[in-house]
């Protein structure tokens, strides 16, 4: 009997084993079969890099097949495109950019992303390129093309041997040292970026085989291509309809990832949408550059305006949180630090409500910073390392609580009538010390007054108090 206890035990756990492996082989055969889709629209910015690096992750943890890198962007901040092609380059899925639908473009830093793309695909009417590094606050005007210094020049002597020269003498040397050497316009930083810019966009064409000289020449000259050129001249390898011809025609193409050969099979997969959530929208907004700009702006001729009229406190208060959001969209400020300074400066603003009579400006402004700053700081996938957003908002909502209760009592402290100086006097009510109708004494607060009345007044009566003119009291009779 405990034999066969043991047998039928056996059995049962075997089957279960069975049962949950299969589970498993399924869970993975269906993640395998899926292709994670994300999509960079507008200007690239920290959030967006942040929307891409963390759909990646995800899409490698869950075993997606491919990533599709739907891509309609009219360029963006260097440091999200380096930080965007980083996560490509380390990728351990492949990567397909696409340009889509009709009508987008991936200029600028998109053509960058496209080119280190391990699969580069434009749907019909898109074009690339226009990759030219522009500086923030616009480029200043080209310098003067100048000659190389004295000494490269040839000396008189050596021209006029050369003038005794026939021209068919002329040696293929002699002929390119005629030609005028000039000097690349523009300041040497300028030069340097861009210098920078053909060095980094030619790496990754050798890396993925795509034309290096064409990618130069979208630099250098801000050279663009429609689809069709792109594809003509190997800048892409697709051009397909839609999202279901790009995945059977990269069907069967063999795309190398950590060295190793790798043949994509895309055919049929069902595609994942991954959409940005609440956060990266919100970041969004803030990186937005012409947002971005504004947002500068706002916040030095707040603190100028703060500056010369000192107590003010609005123009101050709104000041250094647009500057501190300006310095974050700009990526001056790495996430952590922006999110670390606008915390601190919202605390700092709701102590000093206490303290100042702002009418709750700085409480306000204390609120808004630290929960813009919660937000950009506490960006963490990493598990027990996040701070939920209920809590979050549980924290701005006592604070708001507190602030409110600051300006409400406030406001009702100056409502509340007077009870020192002149104006507690006027409307009071004193008493006549004698009988008089133009000038006599009366009694108020324990003290004696000299005081004018235009009616008979009777000692002992009281009066009221009119006017006060000086140390002179104005009466009526009650």
């Amino acid at each position: 009997m405990r034999r066969s206890a043991y047998l039928l035990i056996s059995l049962l756990a075997t089957a279960l084993l069975v049962r949950v492996v299969a589970q498993e082989a399924g869970t993975a055969a269906e993640s395998s079969s899926v292709a994670t889709l994300l999509q960079i629209k507008g200007a690239i910015g920290p959030a967006t890099s942040r929307y891409v690096e963390k759909g990646m992750e995800a899409a490698q943890a869950a075993g997606s097949r491919i990533i599709v890198l739907e891509m309609d962007t009219p360029g963006g901040l260097d440091t999200s495109m380096r930080d965007i092609i980083h996560a490509i380059l380390a990728s351990k899925v492949p990567v397909v950019t696409y340009v889509s639908p009709s009508g987008s473009r991936a200029a600028s830093a998109g053509t960058y992303i496209l080119y280190a793309s391990h699969v580069a695909a434009m749907a019909p009417a898109t074009n690339l390129g226009a990759a030219t590094p522009v500086s923030i606050g616009g480029e200043e005007s080209p310098g003067r093309d100048t000659p190389d210094d004295e000494e490269d020049q040839p000396s008189a002597d050596a021209k006029a041997q050369k003038s005794d020269e026939k021209p068919d003498e002329k040696s293929a040397a002699d002929k390119k040292a005629d030609k005028p050497r000039t000097r690349e316009p523009g300041t040497a930083m300028e030069r340097k970026v861009v210098n920078d810019a053909v060095a980094y966009i030619r790496g990754l064409a050798e890396l993925r085989g795509r034309n290096a000289e064409w990618a130069e020449e979208a630099v250098r000259g801000a050279a663009s291509l429609s689809a069709t050129q792109a594809r003509e001249q190997n800048v892409i390898d697709i051009v397909a309809r839609d999202l279901p011809d790009l995945l059977n025609q990269m069907d069967g193409r063999e795309v190398e990832i950590a060295n190793n050969k790798v043949k994509l099979a895309t055919r049929g997969l069902t595609v994942e949408r991954v959409e940005p959530d609440w956060r990266t929208e919100l970041l969004s907004v803030l990186t937005n550059p012409t947002i971005a700009y504004g947002l500068l702006l706002i916040g030095i001729y707040g603190l100028l305006f703060e500056g010369y009229n000192p107590g003010v406190v609005l123009p101050g208060v709104v000041g250094a949180i647009a500057l501190i959001c300006a310095l974050f969209a700009f990526q001056i400020l790495s996430v952590n630090y922006a999110g670390l300074a606008l915390i601190a400066l919202g605390i700092a603003m709701m102590i000093a409500e206490f303290f100042v009579a702002s009418f709750g400006a700085l409480g306000l402004g204390g609120l808004i910073a630290f929960v813009v700053g919660s937000i950009i700081l506490l960006d963490t996938d990493v598990p027990g390392m996040n701070v939920g957003v209920p809590i979050i908002a549980g924290v701005a909502t006592v604070g708001g609580l507190v602030i409110f209760g600051i300006v409400w009592m406030a406001n009702r402290s100056m409502h509340r009538p007077v009870v020192t100086g002149v104006q507690a006097m006027e409307g009071a009510s004193a008493e006549a010390l004698g009988d008089f109708s133009d000038a006599g004494t009366v009694r108020f607060g324990g003290e004696l007054w000299n005081a004018r009345t235009r009616a008979p007044v009777r000692a002992g009566q009281p009066v009221r108090i009119v006017k006060v003119d000086g140390l002179l009291l104005w009466v009526e009779p009650i």
